[in-house]
């Protein structure tokens, strides 16, 4: 089984990137979300933490191997819990997985069906199947969240009221809650919506 690879990026489109090692060209499958990334790393020596699999053909009379290719062992780990979902394989993880799998994950732990529906491949039976599996099972993919241990009638007011300015500027419920609790944590002496909106738009710089 090949789990680690190493080589010099050719290219990387649809789907697929190009590495040259040595005298020979890899194939590696990688998910959507990755393909921006690569592009800016073309011609340079890159790492792939990879899954080796054989895929069927011809109703399964013939089996090709593939390479599935991850910038990291932690989002290599995340595409094989996703892919124990019933009716989700690799394919069709690959084309879902758009945007970055701490997002994903994210919106696993928050029941956000909305935001799985956008993806790609994943209707509303879909998501409503990937929340029931793995719910619970994806808090190792979501940057540890500070937690606002006990909250007030002003702490819930401030919070809830961040969290409408975040959903009216276009961030799922679940997420907006999310970042509002983490943005409290960080800099708990915030009293006021527009405060804490700021500080919530520092703590997303700091976890680009």
């Amino acid at each position: 089984m090949i789990s680690r690879i190493a080589g010099r990026l050719i290219q990387a489109n649809d789907g697929r990137a190009l590495l040259e090692c040595e005298h020979l060209v890899y194939e590696v499958l990688v998910p959507g979300c990755d393909i921006p990334a690569l592009n800016s790393q073309c011609g340079t020596v890159i790492v792939f933490h990879t899954l080796h699999y054989h895929e069927s053909h011809g109703q399964g009379s013939s089996f090709v191997p593939r390479l599935v290719g991850f910038a990291t062992e932690r989002d290599r780990a995340f595409f094989e819990l996703f892919t124990t979902v019933k009716n989700i394989g690799y394919r069709k993880a690959l084309r879902a997985l758009q945007l970055p799998f701490e997002r994903v994950a994210t919106a696993i732990a928050g029941k956000d069906a909305a935001m799985l529906t956008s993806l790609p491949e994943i209707g509303k039976r879909t998501a409503e199947t990937i929340i029931a599996e793995l719910s619970g099972k994806v808090d190792d993919f979501i940057e540890d969240v500070p937690q606002v241990v006990a909250e007030d009638d002003a702490t819930t007011s401030l919070i809830n009221d961040t969290v409408s300015m975040l959903t009216t500027l276009g961030e799922s419920r679940s997420e907006a809650q999310s970042l509002a609790q983490r943005a409290l944590a960080v800099e708990p002496t915030i009293t006021t919506p527009d405060a804490l909106l700021s500080a919530v738009f520092r703590l997303r710089e700091t976890i680009r």
